[in-house]
């Protein structure tokens, strides 16, 4: 219990930064640069898929990120009830 204490300020730290860094102007500038390559085409067909695709890269890292948290979860889990067996 004393660990999640002390691990706790860090972890407020850690989201600070990474929500500063989400909102910077570096950060959006990426999609600016993309709608305005996107606003000189006036094909709406290729606009469109080009924004399914990038919805379609989203999704591995998306799945990969959320795979490792639940294994990591169900480790934690498993690792706490061999824990209280071996208390008893």
């Amino acid at each position: 219990m004393n660990a999640r204490l002390k691990l706790r300020p860090a972890m407020l730290a850690l989201m600070a930064f990474a929500f500063l860094a989400a909102f910077s102007t570096t950060a959006l500038g990426q999609c600016s640069m993309c709608r305005s390559a996107l606003a000189g085409s006036s094909n709406a067909f290729f606009i469109r898929n080009f924004n399914i695709g990038v919805l379609v890269l989203l999704v591995p890292p998306v799945t990969i990120f959320c795979s490792i948290f639940v294994v990591l979860k169900r480790y934690k889990k498993a690792d706490d009830e061999d824990q209280g067996d071996h208390e008893s």
